[in-house]
């Protein structure tokens, strides 16, 4: 499993509305293991300070002016593989929820949570595991049970284990879709944590079993 285990966490604020970015660095810098590198407002301004900041985790609400925390969050997941996604919204809707999911997010706390448990969620993404409101955990676990666990899997998840059945290495995935090597690289130990699959020859097995019909 990809861990991420830095001595100090690098956090990036995306949130459209200044008041709620400024209570939230003043509340994570008081945590000694964290540090925001940046804030931003919008979409665009999320994906300059990704791509040259390089931040360990994303902290992104679903709302947003223009592109939606959710939309945002799956471009991360194409783009920067790495850093993980925390969702931090207003909505406790289940559907939000499911969508940040599939999208590639690893967490989604609700924006009334304790600062103790937004900083708990924090710390459980950053060590590769998933994080969710109290309230939301026993939903999001009765909808699950019925997903079979390629439906949990991103679109661009979806993307790359259909080439690893076309027998596609990762420099040839990598010129089929546009990304760099290090990033398919990137989705392949996320496909195989998501999958609880260990080796690349099971990867590659499962992958021809369970792919796509092509139109």
């Amino acid at each position: 499993m990809n861990h991420i285990t830095p001595s100090i966490a690098r956090l990036l604020l995306v949130d459209d509305h200044p008041l709620v970015r400024d209570g939230l660095r003043a509340r994570l810098e008081a945590v000694g293991q964290f540090e925001v590198i940046g804030e931003a407002g919008n979409a665009q301004q999320a994906l300059a300070l990704a791509e040259t900041e390089a931040p360990h985790l994303a902290l992104m609400d679903v709302g947003m002016n223009g592109m939606n925390g959710i939309a945002l969050a799956n471009l991360f997941h194409e783009r920067f593989p790495a850093i993980r996604v925390l969702m931090l919204s207003m909505h406790d809707n289940l559907e939000y929820v499911t969508q940040a999911v599939r999208a590639g997010a690893s967490g989604y706390v609700l924006k009334d949570s304790p600062a103790l448990e937004i900083i708990q969620a924090i710390g459980a993404v950053l060590a590769g595991n998933t994080y969710f409101s109290a309230q939301l955990s026993a939903r999001l676990i009765h909808a699950s049970a019925t997903q079979s666990p390629v439906e949990r899997l991103t679109p661009r998840e979806r993307d790359i284990l259909d080439a690893l059945a076309d027998g596609l290495s990762s420099k040839q995935i990598a010129q089929r879709t546009g990304l760099s090597v290090r990033t398919v690289e990137t989705h392949r130990l996320n496909l195989k944590r998501k999958l609880d699959i260990e080796g690349q020859a099971e990867l590659i097995k499962f992958a021809v079993e369970h792919r796509r019909t092509r139109r």
